[in-house]
């Protein structure tokens, strides 16, 4: 046990997984693919999956380290957010309470893994009780917003994002609202990234797809490097959760990560992360006192 085990949902941006998978493949010790035993989205729609996607799974996992969970993650009584929740939950499951339970979306991209696993090492002793004390691991997401031909547009304020725990009772897709640990971790989300037809698609299978807002895809359209600086409010939920733009002039991913690792803007602060830790620390404390407190009045 104690093992680093990365688990990923396999669906209809499978092809993404090429480019998520090679970043932690050196230093997770298992690796689970979730897909759907019928290839359903969490609305039910079915996708089918290119054959040679395999042949390069097969070829690149010279480990063996890369298992294929298949199981039914489509319940038609729950909606897509509720069928979410419920896949994380039993591919945790799969991957083993004991062991660091770490889900990597496949359109989510380490920029450093090994940091990743180093901080996970530093509170190893949340595995001896996890079920007693249930922590979340945070990082924070470079959103790309939106392929150019000669660049991309991101948000340019990183959000964070729940990417490990020790005990999965999920509440919503991958928040299991117990006490959160922000790190300095940082990835790319290719969350928008992709033709607009694949982003259609997208937003009708996903797991929010009743929430979106009606002008995010009109301001997604019309955004390119000459106008993105004008454009505000860009988040699909709640606008303004994504306030403004940035932009990257090239595709390339390695060199997108060194333009990320170079800007200060786009990584949280050291008293950033102290601030929040205390805060986390200190609520679940008072939590945690007030049970006790109420436990021993009751006898």
């Amino acid at each position: 046990m104690k093992n680093i085990v990365v688990g990923f949902l396999m669906s209809y941006d499978y092809e993404k997984l090429k480019l998520s998978i090679p970043p932690v493949y050196e230093k997770a010790d298992k690796i689970y693919l979730a897909l759907d035993h019928k290839q359903r989205t969490w609305k039910g729609e079915t996708f089918d999956v290119d054959p040679t996607f395999f042949d390069w799974l097969t070829n690149f996992d010279k480990d063996q380290k890369i298992e294929i969970y298949k199981d039914n993650f489509y319940v038609p009584e729950l909606n897509a957010i509720q069928n979410d929740t419920r896949e994380r939950h039993m591919l945790s499951l799969k991957m083993g309470i004991g062991n660091w339970l770490v889900q990597v979306d496949a359109d989510e991209i380490f920029i450093d893994f090994t940091q990743f696993v180093k901080t996970l090492r530093q509170h190893d002793h949340f595995l001896d009780n996890p079920k007693k004390n249930p922590v979340q691991i945070a990082g924070f997401l470079i959103n790309i917003y939106k392929y150019l031909e000669d660049g991309m547009l991101y948000v340019d304020e990183p959000t964070k994002v729940m990417l490990a725990t020790n005990y999965p009772n999920y509440k919503y897709a991958r928040n299991s609202k117990e006490r959160v640990i922000y790190t300095n971790n940082v990835l790319l989300h290719e969350c928008l990234s992709r033709d607009e037809a694949s982003l259609k698609f997208k937003l009708d299978n996903w797991g929010h797809s009743h929430e979106l807002n009606d002008q995010f895809l009109p301001k997604w359209q019309k955004a390119d490097k000459n106008n993105y600086k004008e454009l505000k409010n860009l988040f699909y939920l709640d606008p303004e959760i994504w306030k403004s733009l940035g932009y990257f002039p090239t595709h390339d991913l390695n060199e997108i990560k060194n333009l990320v690792e170079k800007d200060e803007t786009l990584a949280p602060s050291k008293a950033f992360l102290r601030k929040k830790n205390f805060g986390q620390w200190f609520k679940f404390l008072k939590v945690f006192n007030k049970s006790k407190i109420e436990f021993e009045s009751y006898f």
